[in-house]
This record gives structure tokens, C-alpha cells and sequence, in this order.
């Protein structure tokens, strides 16, 4: 059945961060910080490796050693895109909204509120980080693609992925990571829902652009988490569809 996979997905998500949260609870404020800085580590070397992948792939392509330019160009346009609408604002308010709601729920918490994990804008950063390692890379499009062409095999193992890394981001990041399902869900639900009709601009080039410009924000996340650096990754989200847009110009 088209969509099947997707659904797989997000189910694994759900579980996973629900396993997350309830290991978060066992974890004293000494050991969530050092699992915090852990995390952070673990997604620069995640976001490095991928942005690298992706710039690697994208110089194969016929825009070769103009590839580094839609890296560029991407990341400087699109966020001065976000930060003229303000993303990073927004998603911090509705961060704000939603925590409000989802911490009167007892079972939603993971621990204390003056612990790492719940300062005021972490369930921003949970919902952020998990969407972006999610939903960026070649196996969410092609995964997806395939999966609205009726075979959701590729999907099936990266829900297996996913469920073991929302446990550890859930574990330090809380419900946040949990949200991540809304973005998975139009994503590759939308992917797979129109798979024959946007195939065709599924070029190698798009998917590597995606990866690269995806990787560098993941990388600005993992800064952020490891208290390196804060770099407002909300406003530079419009970049990922500008390097795509770019990629399927001239890709």
C-alpha cells in the first residue's frame, strides 16, 4: 500500500521518543549534561559528514566546481529570507505555545525544568534537530519516492534508524524531538502522495544540494548543543529550498 512507509516512520519516531522520555526521567542533572554535550558532538560529526557527502556528490554533477556556490549562495540568501520573516522568532513562540501545553501533561516531561534538556527554547531544538536529521538526506526523498511507487523497503529501514536515534534525542531534548513527526509527515507524506508526478525532478543534483546545505545546518545545530555556539538555524532553514531550487536550474 503508497504510504505505508511513511507511516512506519512516524511510528517510529513516536515510540522511540516516548522510550526517550521515559529514560529521561532516570537520568540525574550530572548525566544529562554530559549527554547533552554528547549529542551535540554526535550531530556536528552527523551534519559535517553529510554536508561533505552532499558537496561531494553535487561536484559530479554538471555544476562541478561550482558545486561550493549553491552551498554559498543558498545559505546567504535563504537566510537572509528567514530572517526577514522572522523564522526563528516564530518557531521559538510556537516552541513556547507548545510547551506550555505539552508539560501539563506529567508524562510528556522528562525531568526537572532546570535541567538541560528543558531550558525554555530546547523543545524548539529537539523539534528542529530531529526534523532536519529526518527529514534531510537521500534516503527521506528516495525512500519516500519509492514508497508512493509502492515499495516502502527503503522507508522501512530508515523508520529503524530513526526510532534509535529519537530515543537519544529524546533522552536530552524532550518532546520536541516527538513533534519532528509533524514535518515528517508532509514531507514524505507529499513526496509519496505525488511521487509519479515529481520524479522526474528528483535529479541527483537536487538530492545532493539538499544534503549539503541540510548537513551545514544540522552541523549549526550540533554547535549550538555542544554550547560551542548559537547560530539562529531557524532563519536559515529557507536555504534547503533554495539550494534545490538552484540545483534543479542549473544541476
Amino acid at each position: 500500500m503508497p504510504g505505508i512507509g511513511v507511516i512506519v516512520n512516524i511510528v517510529a519516531v513516536l515510540v522511540g521518543t516516548a522510550i526517550g522520555l521515559l529514560f529521561g526521567r532516570l537520568i540525574s542533572e550530572r548525566f544529562r549534561t554530559i549527554a547533552f554535550s554528547a549529542i551535540g558532538l554526535a550531530v556536528i560529526v552527523i551534519g559535517a559528514s553529510m554536508a561533505l557527502s552532499g558537496l561531494g556528490d553535487l561536484a559530479d554533477t554538471h555544476l562541478g566546481d561550482y558545486s561550493a556556490l549553491v552551498l554559498v549562495g543558498a545559505l546567504a540568501v535563504g537566510s537572509l529570507m528567514g530572517e526577514a520573516m522572522r523564522i526563528e522568532y516564530r518557531l521559538e513562540r510556537f516552541g513556547m505555545w507548545l510547551q506550555d501545553k505539552a508539560y501539563k501533561a506529567p508524562m510528556l516531561s522528562p525531568g526537572k525544568a532546570d535541567q538541560p534538556g528543558e531550558k525554555g527554547h530546547t523543545l524548539v531544538e529537539g523539534f528542529v534537530t530531529a526534523s532536519l536529521l529526518f527529514c534531510v538526506g537521500a534516503m527521506t526523498v528516495l525512500g519516500s519516492l519509492q514508497d508512493g511507487l509502492g515499495d516502502p523497503s527503503l522507508l522501512f529501514l530508515k523508520a529503524l534508524l530513526d526510532g534509535i536515534a529519537s530515543i537519544a534525542l529524546a533522552t536530552t531534548l524532550g518532546v520536541g524531538v516527538g513533534l519532528s513527526v509533524i514535518p515528517i509527515f508532509a514531507l514524505q507524506g507529499g513526496i509519496a502522495l505525488g511521487a509519479s508526478a515529481i520524479e522526474p525532478f528528483i535529479t541527483p543534483a537536487v538530492i545532493a544540494a539538499i544534503e549539503a546545505v541540510g548537513g551545514a545546518l544540522i552541523l549549526a545545530i550540533g554547535l549550538d548543543l555542544a554550547q560551542i555556539k548559537r547560530l539562529p538555524v531557524g532563519n536559515m532553514l529557507p536555504a534547503v529550498f533554495l539550494a534545490a531550487a538552484f540545483a534543479l536550474l542549473w544541476g
